[in-house]
């Protein structure tokens, strides 16, 4: 299982950014997958989830109303749309899925929201 997480950068308050997670080594289709965020001295959060075929997504809180999960089965990637960025955004992003009870990361996308 490999996970490939791009997209990242410096943005100003209020910018998007669209993060993608490039999947390979399971039949992606079959599995939920989920983005989370670090921010420094903080414990890694649950940011969105989709399902398998994409019909059901969850949000954490802070991020409700302005982030959006989407994937793409053919082209094995998972996205995050984030609009309306804030300072507090600020983290690294790393895309997850569990297969067979094993959780697997990327290496994450550094997003840093600043002016």
């Amino acid at each position: 299982v490999q996970l490939v997480e791009s997209g990242g950068g410096l943005v100003q308050p209020g910018g998007s950014l669209r993060l993608s997670c490039a999947a390979s080594g399971f039949t992606f289709s079959r599995f939920g997958m989920m983005w989370y965020r670090q921010a420094p001295g903080k414990e890694r959060e649950l940011v969105a989830a989709i399902s398998s075929s994409g019909a059901v997504t969850n949000y954490g809180d802070s991020v409700k109303g302005r982030f959006t999960i989407s994937r793409d089965n053919a082209k094995n990637t998972v996205y995050l749309q984030m609009n309306s960025l804030k300072s507090e955004d600020t983290a690294v992003y790393y895309c997850r899925v569990s297969v067979v009870g094993i959780n697997y990361w990327g290496q994450g996308t550094q997003v840093t929201v600043s002016s």
